[in-house]
C-alpha cells in the first residue's frame, strides 16, 4: 500500500471512530469528551497535511523527467555540434597543409626541370668544337660539312642552324648570291664580315660555321631565335 493510501486510510478511520463516538454519547445522554475534540482535530490536521493526489505527483514527475531529457538531448546536440566543427577546423588544416605542400613540390619539380635542362645545355655547349680544332682542307662535301655543324652548334639550336643554311645555300660553303654578293654557307653580306672569325673564311666551312653562330647569337639570341625571325620574314 502506497503512503497516499496509507494516509488516507489513517484519515478515514479517524473520521469513523469520531463519528462512532459521538452516536454512542447522545444515545447515552452524555456529552462528547475534549478528548474526542482533540482526535477530531487530529484527524483535520492529518487531512491538510496530506500529499497530493498520486495522478498529479506523476505528472510532476513526468514534467521533471521531460526537463531532464530535454536538457540532456541540448547539451548532447552543443557538444556534438563542437565536436563538429573541430573536426571540420581540423580537416580544412589538413587540406590547407596538403594543397601548401604540392604547390612546393611543383615548384620544386619545375626548378629541378629548370637545372636539369640548363645543364643539358651547358653540357652541350661545353662539348662543342672550335673551328680551329678541324684540319683544313681543299674542298668539303655537303655531308662532312653538315658533320661539322652537328659538332660546333649546341644539339638544341642544331635543327634550326640546319633550318637556315638549308634556305641560304643548301649547305654550299662556296655559294654566292650573284645580286647582293652574299657569300658562303650562311650568306653573310658582305661576305668578308666573317674576317672576324678567321681568315680562311672564303674556304673553310668551319670557319663559316662559326662565325654564323655567333652572329645568330648575338644578334637573335639562338639559331632558333634566328629561324623564327626567318619565318616571318624570309630573311634574317
Amino acid at each position: 500500500m502506497s503512503r497516499i493510501s496509507v494516509r488516507g486510510f489513517a484519515v478515514a478511520s479517524a473520521t469513523a471512530v469520531t463519528t462512532v463516538g459521538a452516536v454512542v454519547g447522545v444515545a447515552s445522554g452524555s456529552t462528547p469528551a475534549a478528548d474526542d475534540n482533540n482526535f477530531e482535530a487530529a484527524a483535520a490536521d492529518t487531512t491538510l497535511l496530506a500529499d497530493i493526489p498520486a495522478g498529479q505527483q506523476a505528472q510532476v514527475q513526468t514534467a521533471s523527467l521531460t526537463q531532464q531529457a530535454d536538457a540532456q538531448a541540448s547539451a548532447a546536440d552543443a557538444a556534438a555540434k563542437k565536436s563538429a566543427e573541430e573536426t571540420a577546423r581540423v580537416q580544412a588544416a589538413k587540406d590547407a597543409k596538403s594543397k601548401k605542400q604540392a604547390a612546393e613540390d611543383k615548384l620544386e619539380e619545375e626548378r629541378k626541370e629548370k637545372e636539369r635542362k640548363a645543364e643539358e645545355e651547358r653540357a652541350s655547349r661545353s662539348s662543342v668544337r672550335d673551328a680551329s680544332s678541324f684540319s683544313a682542307k681543299g674542298s668539303y662535301t655537303v655531308a662532312e660539312v653538315q658533320a661539322m655543324a652537328r659538332q660546333m652548334v649546341p644539339a638544341d639550336q642544331f635543327q634550326c642552324f640546319s633550318n637556315i643554311v638549308d634556305h641560304e645555300s643548301t649547305w654550299n660553303y662556296l655559294a654566292v648570291n650573284p645580286s647582293s654578293g652574299a657569300y658562303g654557307l650562311v650568306q653573310a653580306y658582305p661576305g668578308n664580315k666573317m674576317a672576324s672569325a678567321g681568315a680562311d673564311w672564303q674556304t673553310n666551312p668551319a670557319t663559316q660555321i662559326k662565325w654564323g653562330l655567333s652572329y645568330m647569337n648575338g644578334r637573335y639570341g639562338s639559331p632558333c631565335g634566328a629561324w623564327s625571325f626567318w619565318l616571318e620574314h624570309q630573311s634574317y
